[in-house]
């Protein structure tokens, strides 16, 4: 199902919500691909209300329509900067670095090798981040879709466009590339 160069996610609206979940879908047709949901225990959720959110631990679950697990995006606890592990059947694909004093937000990719293979960079103005490989080459981008000026103003829900470079595997690479835009709503947007 996660075979294509360009995906929707769609994150669900809610007032008070204490897990996020999202929605990947195919932006030209609108069909589901897959669902993405956190798996937050009863503590989490009540740790939620009081404790800086960007701090407490995440997992996410990524599954087809059928329910299919594709690809588990987690991060245990952290204070200053995330370690974020994707794993599929048990595997690890590979894992998100977030650095320090970074303007904009930016993650170092690394494969399940702990080789650095790209970077996630965003930029100071909008929530727009590109991918790029250790030699420069864009390998992807991802971009806030805005979702009109009532949903923007009064939820923290947020859509975003996510378009892999033709050259990418979409399976292998594309695959970190996807869960890499999960990751910055969790780590990035969480507390805003």
């Amino acid at each position: 199902m996660l075979d294509r160069h360009t995906y929707l996610i769609r994150e669900h609206v809610g007032m008070m919500k204490l897990h996020e979940a999202f929605d990947i879908l195919d932006p030209e047709t609108g069909d589901l691909l897959a669902t993405a949901v956190e798996e937050a225990s009863s503590w989490r959720k009540a740790a939620k209300l009081v404790v800086n959110k960007g701090m407490l631990p995440f997992e996410v679950h990524i599954d087809d329509p059928q329910g299919k697990r594709l690809m588990t995006v987690s991060r245990g606890f952290t204070f200053l900067r995330s370690r974020v592990r994707v794993t599929a059947g048990g595997q690890l694909l590979g894992t998100f670095k977030q650095r320090l004093m970074s303007i904009g937000g930016k993650f170092d990719i690394l494969d399940a090798n702990d080789r650095k293979v790209a970077q996630l960079k965003g930029n100071l103005v909008g929530w727009n981040f590109k991918f790029v490989s250790e030699s420069g080459q864009e390998l992807g981008v991802v971009t806030k879709k805005w979702a009109g000026i009532g949903k923007e103003l009064f939820t923290s829900a947020d859509n975003y466009i996510v378009t892999i470079a033709k050259e990418v595997d979409p399976v292998g690479a594309g695959s970190l590339l996807l869960a890499a835009a999960l990751c910055i709503d969790m780590v990035f947007k969480e507390n805003q």
